[in-house]
């Protein structure tokens, strides 16, 4: 018994029948007989089919190597995006006032500079990609509380993806193993 990769029929793409997991994924497919397996047009020895299989481990290593960048960066946003609602809120409850709001803001690394803001209902968000735009307090409340639920959810979504790959990954390592020692004992 072993498990191979669906893609080992030669296709780089899906082949009809294949199943794909989160992100279009290709599965790795488990193979009860080996030696049928073995049989079959493309996989004439052993060495052929574990060169596939490690090309396929090759290619789940570099998607999560991807998965795990955008997860760091998914990780530093929110709270990012945490902390600049919680200055709206503020922003919106002093905005009535009128005694200008004490406060430092960050002017380089380990820098800051004090300054007083008057009150205001306008702020600026950096969106990025040097683009800052002004908003309203409340829709700039709304649009960083639809970022956050956004970055929440892709964060979720991301850790079932790296989930479903770490299964492949399992998968993928005891295909190669069996189909090594099965190509070890044919000799």
């Amino acid at each position: 018994m072993a498990a191979a990769t669906s893609s080992e029929t030669g296709c780089g793409e899906a082949a009809a029948g294949e199943k794909r997991g989160p992100l279009g994924i290709p599965e790795a497919v488990f193979v009860e007989d080996v030696d049928s397996f073995m049989k079959q047009p493309g996989n004439e020895t052993a060495d052929v089919v574990l060169k596939k299989l490690d090309e396929q481990y090759q290619k789940y290593k570099f998607l999560e190597l991807n998965l795990a960048q955008k997860k760091r960066r998914l990780k530093s946003q929110i709270p990012e995006i945490k902390q600049t609602l919680e200055i709206l809120k503020h922003m919106q409850k002093k905005k009535d006032s009128t005694n200008p709001m004490e406060t430092r803001f960050l002017l380089a690394d380990n820098l800051y500079c004090k300054a007083s803001v008057p009150p205001t209902d306008k702020v600026c968000l950096w969106l990025g990609a040097n683009v800052m735009l002004e908003y309203d307090i409340d829709e700039a409340q709304a649009l960083l509380e639809k970022n956050l639920s956004t970055a929440t959810r892709n964060l979720d979504l991301l850790e079932e993806d790296l989930d479903f790959l770490r299964d492949q990954f399992t998968t993928t390592e005891v295909s190669i193993l069996f189909f090594y020692l099965w190509g070890k004992r044919c000799l």
